[in-house]
């Protein structure tokens, strides 16, 4: 079971790596309109509520998602040149090594948010 959770918590975390290469690449002058493309679409339909399979249905309704995902960001991996790669890559991994930005009083202001929200639905209720 260690096993398995290891290599989900590597895929995970080799295709948010692969997610920021593809935003690098996608903004890199040298990269083809084609991939561009390609790599607006993925991000749309990955985040669109609308899908090819709805999700509501039993084990299809992820298929779309599991299969038709990776094999489009394959695809779109493919068609951005090698050099451009390499060069996102490298920049993908220097942002997940650097410390992430603290600002506490985002933190705050959201937490207030959630506090009205909180209160206002108190209120209605």
């Amino acid at each position: 079971m260690r096993g398995i959770l290891a290599r989900l918590a590597h895929e995970a975390r080799r295709l948010k790596t692969e997610t920021l290469v593809l935003y690098f690449a996608a903004r890199h002058p040298a990269t083809p309109w084609t991939a561009r493309l390609l790599v607006a679409f993925i991000v749309g339909y990955a985040l669109s509520p609308i899908d090819l399979i709805p999700d509501f249905i039993p084990v299809l309704g992820y298929l779309d998602e599991l299969i038709l995902l990776p094999l489009l960001l394959a695809l779109a991996l493919r068609m951005i040149p090698a050099p451009v790669l390499v060069e996102c890559r490298e920049r993908a991994t220097q942002m997940a090594a650097s410390p992430k930005p603290v600002s506490r009083i985002a933190g705050i202001m959201i937490f207030m948010i959630w506090l009205l929200v909180a209160a206002i639905g108190g209120l209605w209720a």
